[in-house]
């Protein structure tokens, strides 16, 4: 789990000024003075992304380490602390900004995850949801499925973007920016993060699509 981690958090360090850049560009206006939540927070790449732009942020993850890992690096105005998505402790309307970096793809019931995520933010926040998008192929969509699980048994589902458009307006969440970004995955980085090595690796390696072009989703959703 060391070398998961730290991998992580090096992978991190690479994106975060391009996240940051990201972030700012489709959040924009922000006040400065916003307080902020990174549901599924791992080491801390949206939070650390987001403490430049508001007030504060608070991140959760069903993980100690991804927890501790976050901590030892947070910037001035960023608290973390374990938590379950699917069910989170906090109060109605608690937040003015809710962020969900690559999360849903992770957890059982993603529907639950959005449900909680426009619980938590108050009435005229936003949301950001990001995560790998399913293949509009639902063959294709269960081939990526087997590699990923294999690759990482914490992996559900990919979800197609008729879904996760379906989860905000369920809870009544209005789109009002969506970005969907091309990412070329380089295998042994990607196999890396895992922690994969020997034969598990070689295994797990020949199921990995010849040439891995994902495409991720990024949402912006206003709660009215």
């Amino acid at each position: 789990m060391a070398d998961r981690v730290e991998h992580r958090r090096a992978l991190q360090e690479e994106r975060h000024v391009d996240l940051e850049a990201r972030v700012r560009r489709l959040l924009a206006p922000l006040q400065g003075n916003e307080r902020a939540l990174d549901v599924g927070c791992g080491t801390g790449a949206l939070a650390y992304a987001l403490a430049a732009l508001v007030g504060e942020v608070v991140g959760v993850d069903s993980s100690e380490d991804y927890v501790a890992m976050a901590r030892t690096h947070a910037p001035a105005g960023c608290t973390f602390a374990v938590g379950d998505a699917e069910s989170l402790d906090f109060p109605y309307g608690d937040f003015d900004l809710v962020g969900c970096l690559r999360v849903l793809h992770h957890v059982h019931r993603p529907e639950l995850v959005v449900s909680e995520l426009a619980r938590v933010t108050r009435p005229g926040g936003r949301i950001l949801l990001v995560d790998q998008l399913g293949d509009v192929d639902p063959i294709r969509s269960l081939e990526l499925d087997r590699f990923e699980r294999a690759r990482d048994p914490s992996h559900t589902r990919l979800l197609p973007d008729a879904d996760i458009r379906g989860f905000l307006e369920a809870n009544d969440l209005v789109a009002t920016a969506n970005e969907v970004v091309r990412e070329v995955r380089d295998m042994e980085r990607y196999l890396d993060l895992v922690g994969l090595v020997g034969e598990e690796r070689a295994r797990i390696a020949r199921m990995a699509p010849a040439a891995y072009e994902v495409e991720v989703g990024w949402y912006v959703a206003h709660k009215a």
